[in-house]
Order: structure tokens, then sequence, then C-alpha cells
């Protein structure tokens, strides 16, 4: 049986660990501007709000 010559870092480990780990996407939220659904704590990707203001220009109104 094989047995490991040094004690594995916990560095090394934890990156090992935190590469296998499935990651799930968390709780959506509704944007209070447009009604999307999306992350909490981001910008709305359709209209470019959060926390009831205008972050970066939409695309649509860029194009006008």
């Amino acid at each position: 049986m094989a047995v490991p010559k040094h004690r594995t870092s916990k560095a090394k480990g934890g990156s090992r660990e935190s590469a296998n780990e499935k990651r799930t996407m968390g709780q959506l939220s509704l944007c209070t501007q447009c009604g999307v659904e999306r992350m909490p704590h981001r910008v709305c990707p359709e209209c470019g709000f959060y926390k009831d203001r205008v972050v970066k220009a939409n695309k649509k109104q860029a194009t006008k």
C-alpha cells in the first residue's frame, strides 16, 4: 500500500478540495426596476440598476 512521504500542506489540500467542490447557483432575487431574476448584490444584467440607481448603461440605451 502506498504511503505519502511528506504531509500535504493546508494550501495544497485546500486548493484540491475547492477545485472538486461543486458550486451551486445561489438564490435569485427580482430586480426592482424591470422584474428580471438576477443574483443578489449584483447589477441587473438587463437594465443596469443596482440599489435604485443606474450603475452601467444598458445596451439598448447606449445604441440609441
